[in-house]
Order: structure tokens, then sequence, then C-alpha cells
């Protein structure tokens, strides 16, 4: 016979319900309060009161992670409709607010961050003096995940990744380059794979979903990256590769920039993951304030992707 169990909705407040999607969709506690900002204590206190109200068991915590029970997950149904109509309210309130300041909430992978978004959103912004956007760095896949929960408006990752119902805009293609001296025994290459050069030392980023990304490649092989130093932007990559200090991996538009010095030069990867199409992600056109579709458009309508034809698989950093 089946119990049914009801529930004080009037208990759960947004960050609740935002929380426990995150968890949900991690498997993690840890990583769904990271997900929403909250602290592992804070979270998990959170949970155990919304498993106080209903007195139901909403996860079940085992040695690898939680996942949702059947009560859990009948809240986790109810909680995305929820988030959903609130953001198509926000939208709609949005279009009645007139001379009040809005902002866009993006997420970005570290390429789209660094070397695409500031470029494009500068004409943008500067033409709407009242929108803020708040721009945030995350992995491919932790942006669909946020994006899906309501938690960003729009998100610029990998094509490669699992996007699930999100809509797709392209917006631009990420190619990954190694960067060396002028005079390196590698400058003369056109190409060169990643396994190849593994061995040797680098510099890197002393964080980012594009270094994350870069030691799991490694890591796929069987290698561990040996890092001489980190740097903390992709020019500081450039100028300590260019004198030697190690091999740097960077996306071309940086890597273009620096070798007109004429101190360096760069080889291009040719494995397909350092070829990426980065595309616009939202999860529903409809459920975006006015502002947001329109930023939404003239990404679209400034696209530099090539057509996904042009490489058969891509990164999801």
């Amino acid at each position: 016979m089946l119990n049914i169990v009801h529930l004080d909705p009037m208990r759960f407040d947004l960050i609740d319900l935002r929380l426990f999607l995150a968890v949900v969709d991690a498997g993690s506690i840890t990583h769904g309060a990271a997900e929403v900002g909250l602290s592992l204590p804070a979270a998990s206190e959170r949970l155990r009161d919304m498993e106080a109200v209903g007195r139901i068991r909403l996860l079940e915590r085992g040695r690898r992670g939680v996942s949702p029970t059947e009560a859990g997950d009948a809240l986790a149904h109810h909680a995305r409709l929820i988030l959903r109509q609130m953001a198509r309210m926000r939208g709609e309130l949005g279009e009645h607010a007139k001379g009040l300041r809005k902002t866009i909430r993006i997420l970005a992978n570290t390429a789209a961050l660094t070397e695409f978004l500031p470029e494009r959103l500068a004409p943008w912004m500067a033409a709407r003096p009242t929108i803020d956007v708040e721009l945030k760095e995350r992995q491919s896949t932790e942006i669909a995940r946020a994006v899906s929960l309501g938690l960003a408006d729009m998100g610029v990752l990998s094509a490669a990744v699992d996007t699930g119902g999100l809509s797709l805009q392209p917006f631009a293609t990420d190619r990954l380059v190694v960067l060396v001296p002028r005079h390196h025994e590698l400058a003369a290459s056109k190409s060169i794979f990643f396994a190849d050069i593994v061995d040797q030392y680098f510099v890197g980023l002393t964080h980012g979903a594009l270094q994350d990304h870069l030691d799991a490649q490694a890591a796929r092989i069987g290698a561990r990256l040996k890092m001489r130093v980190r740097a903390r932007t992709f020019e500081g990559i450039c100028r300590m590769a260019a004198h030697g200090v190690g091999l740097g991996i960077v996306p071309q538009t940086a890597a273009r920039r620096y070798v007109k010095s004429g101190e360096a030069a760069w080889v291009r990867l040719a494995d397909d993951w350092a070829t990426r199409r980065l595309s616009v992600c939202t999860h529903s056109e409809d459920e975006l304030t006015p502002p947001a579709r329109d930023l939404l458009q003239y990404l679209a309508d400034n696209s530099s992707a090539l057509p996904l034809a042009r490489h058969s698989q891509e990164s999801s950093s």
C-alpha cells in the first residue's frame, strides 16, 4: 500500500530547493553546497531540516556520495518546476520594471571567460548602462548543471558535454596550442600530440577549469604534469614559456597575441580534444529576462564558431 507523506512546502525556501537539486545532480553534498555557495555544515543542516519537516528521508547517504530516495525524486521533480516558474516570473516582472538596474548571471569556462567574452560583452554592455553582468568561471559540466538548476541565466561551455534539455547557440571555436621559445626544438613543428610532450616541464595556471582539464587529460594517459611554476593569467604563462621556463598550453588567441613580439612560437596540439566548439547554453529562452534574451541574441549573431563537422571530438573543460 502506498504511503502518502505530506510535506509542508512553506518550510522550504528557494535556497533549500536549489541546494537539494544541486546535491541530487552532483551526487554529493559537498559539491552541491559549493554549487549554491553554502558551506558544508550549513548545507548539511538545511538538508537535515528538510527531512525533519516531512519526517521522511530524502537522501540515501553512502560511501560514494548521496542519491535521492523515492520521496527525494518527487521533491526534485517539483523543485525543478518551482524554480523554472520563478525564473519565468522574474522575466515577466522584469518587462514592467523601467529604469531599474538588472543583472545577468553568466557562467563560462576558462577560454570563454578570458579570451572571448570580454571583447564580445564590452560593446553590448557599454550601450546598456543599467545592465550588469555577474561572470563566474566553472568547468563545462558544472555550467550545464547550474544553468539547468536555474543558478545562472546562461553559460558558455564546450558543446561536447551532456547538456540534457538545454538550448545551445554557437559561440566560438577555441584551439589549444603549445607555446615555446622561438629557437626551441619544437618551434619548427606544425603540430604535436599531447602524449609526446607530457613528460616535459610545464608552466600552468594557478587554478581554473582549463588547468583542471589538462591535468585530467594527463591522468587519462597515466601521467602527471610536472609544473615548474603556475601563473594567474595566460599572458604570464606566455612570458615564462617564451623564456624557456617550461612549455605553456594556452588558447591560440592568447598565443597569437604574444608571438607578435618575436620571442616565441606556438605549435598546434593535434589531439581532438584540443579543438573545442563553444556554445552559449540556456534552459529556455522564454524564461530569460528581456535583457538576457537580448544578450543571447547578440552573442549568437556575433558567433565565430566553426561548423561542428570540422572536428570530431571536443573537450569538456
